[in-house]
């Protein structure tokens, strides 16, 4: 792995109906198109070793979603078919017709109902720790909250630190992964009152997708759990794939939420046997 990843990597702001979103493009410009979308409170830089492993063969687009990273703030309740509407917006501006799209939490729930809103767009979606499931009492009151917490800052506070490292690290990154632990406190760079309309918007604001996941058809989708999930536990990932006719689903054991920053390793490896076993290679 390289220190230099971004080298040969461009970065752009796209016009949208959710503003400017910021792109960095890069890898095999020939090459079949795979668009990253990120977490909740990271932006596109988590997925810095997926773009150093699928950079040879894909053209990798990283994604910084509404109001995180160089996009523009967020100050409005949003909701995934608005993603999902910028999101086509973003194809039709790098002139991509179809892409592999891979998400983790926002960006899993976000490559979830992508494909039942755009299925011509989607050539397959690998959908990381998310749901598509109605929030619980608990994490309503949790993430309503810390939104009204972080909508008084006009920096992130220090509690924000803990917050994501309590969400994003599970048991066996705080014994033995120091970096990945570290590395959690890269939500302090966020835009709080950006934060706290996502947390609104994606966590509180959330409905049940199951319905429409159901509708999918001809669009090969691959669900990948952390069996250390905190936030989504294995069961509530599960439902999402027994929702969509003919996706595969598995389980990442030893790894938590954030799992493409955290086990980049098991996740690549999940995503080629996914793509390599597609009828066409993706």
């Amino acid at each position: 792995m390289t220190m230099n990843w971004q080298e040969g990597v461009t970065e752009t702001l796209i016009p949208t109906s959710l503003g400017l979103i910021n792109v960095r493009v890069g890898g095999r410009s020939d090459g079949p198109a795979m668009v990253c979308w990120p977490s909740l409170m990271m932006d596109g830089t988590m997925w810095q070793y997926q773009y150093e492993h699928f950079a040879p063969t894909h053209r990798v687009v990283l994604i910084d979603s509404p109001g995180h990273g160089k996009s523009d703030a967020l100050r409005k309740i949003i909701d995934l078919k608005d993603c999902s509407d910028a999101l086509v917006e973003i194809l039709d501006a790098l002139d991509i017709d179809k892409c592999v799209l891979v998400g983790n939490s926002w960006g899993g729930m976000l490559a979830g109902v992508f494909p039942a809103y755009y299925p011509q767009r989607t050539a397959a979606a690998i959908d990381i720790n998310c749901t598509a499931s109605l929030p619980t009492s608990i994490e309503s009151i949790w993430a309503g909250a810390l939104s009204t917490f972080l909508s008084l800052h006009a920096k992130m506070p220090p509690l924000a630190a803990k917050a994501a490292r309590a969400a994003f690290a599970g048991p066996t990154a705080e014994a033995t992964n120091p970096e990945f632990v570290e590395f959690t406190k890269f939500v302090l760079r966020d835009d709080p009152k950006s934060v706290a309309w996502a947390l609104r918007s994606i966590l509180i604001g959330r409905k049940d997708e199951h319905r429409r996941l159901g509708t999918i058809r001809n669009v090969p989708v691959a669900i990948i759990a952390g069996e250390e999930d905190s936030q989504f536990p294995v069961h509530v990932v599960r439902k999402m794939a027994d929702a969509i006719e003919g996706s595969t689903f598995r389980v990442l054991q030893h790894t938590a939420h954030l799992a493409a920053r955290e086990n980049p390793e098991g996740v690549n490896a999940e995503i080629d046997a996914f793509l390599a076993a597609l009828p066409a290679a993706a």
